[in-house]
């Protein structure tokens, strides 16, 4: 059998650009939520890919932004970690973005000492012109980059980047175990699906100030019993998220646990709670205790 090839492939970028759709149609499977709102990816999600003589562990990182929270901060460094631990880089920019990286994250990538892949996104969105001439742009920006234009959500090029990637992986036996598909749990899954549907649902900073905390998950026979606490920093927000007679809130708890049932493949009870906690973003213990360390 031929050697066996496996590395770490991080994906880096702004907010929005459509870093989850790539991962997402990368691994095959729904591992990173995907909205049409900045900041959804909040964690650094890892997605495995295994054949028989590779593995490719996909990473999906937050959108770089300036800090505007300890939150944010401990966010930035979950990329940090990406660029210095990638065995490629996946650069994604957006054909719709007219201002292209900021300098400090073009001289990272100009200097990474692994291959780094800058994938133009969305160009569904655009005409051959306009293509042309950010290819242009990118190419005098990022010299050492391979620049390929793709379309994560029509999937456009993308087996192309899948068989460039495995060309670059480095000779190595497997990371984790060939039957994984992610280094989250579970639990970790379940509080997503329920922050994606605050995503969906609410509107302005009430997803912002939102975080998930899975109070108990216990797996009986026919049903897994969910219960679990929605944070938010201001009493106006709680009122908004339960809404009147509690209509936002039921809506909220049937559309999550029609997903976690999907996704756990049993039937769900599943019991919403909401919390006011007003410093939850720039408190140093919360943020270690939901997992941003």
């Amino acid at each position: 059998m031929e050697k066996h090839r496996a590395g770490f492939v991080n994906i880096i970028g702004k907010p929005n650009v459509g870093k989850s759709t790539l991962m997402n149609a990368l691994v095959g499977e729904k591992v990173s939520i995907i909205t049409s709102k900045a900041q959804t990816t909040r964690h650094r999600i890892m997605g495995i890919v295994n054949a028989e003589d590779f593995q490719i562990v996909y990473s999906d990182t937050p959108g770089i932004m300036t800090p505007g929270y300890k939150l944010h901060e401990k966010m930035m460094e979950f990329v940090k970690t990406a660029l210095i631990d990638a065995d490629i880089i996946l650069f994604v920019t957006d054909i719709t973005d007219p201002e292209p990286a900021d300098e400090a994250l073009l001289k990272r990538i100009n200097s990474a000492k692994v291959p780094v892949l800058l994938l133009v996104n969305k160009i569904d969105l655009s005409e051959q012109g306009k293509l042309e001439q950010k290819v242009q742009e990118w190419a005098k920006l990022t010299p050492a980059a391979e620049i390929i234009l793709v379309s994560a959500l029509e999937k456009f090029n993308l087996s192309y980047v899948f068989d460039k990637i495995v060309s670059l992986l480095p000779l190595s036996p497997p990371y984790y175990d060939k039957d994984e598909l992610t280094d989250k749990t579970q639990r970790f899954f379940v509080s997503e699906i329920i922050r994606e549907k605050v995503l969906l649902i609410y509107d302005k900073e009430i997803p912002y100030s939102v975080e998930i905390a899975i109070e108990s998950f216990k797996e009986e026979s026919h049903i897994t019993k969910i219960s679990a606490v929605i944070l938010v920093e201001r009493d106006s927000q709680k009122g908004i998220l339960i809404g009147h007679q509690g209509k936002n809130l039921k809506r909220l708890g049937t559309d999550a646990r029609k997903d976690i049932e999907a996704f756990l493949n049993k039937k769900v009870f599943l019991e919403l709670f909401v919390k006011v906690d007003k410093d939850w973003r720039n408190n140093e213990g919360k943020l270690k205790h939901f997992g941003y360390n």
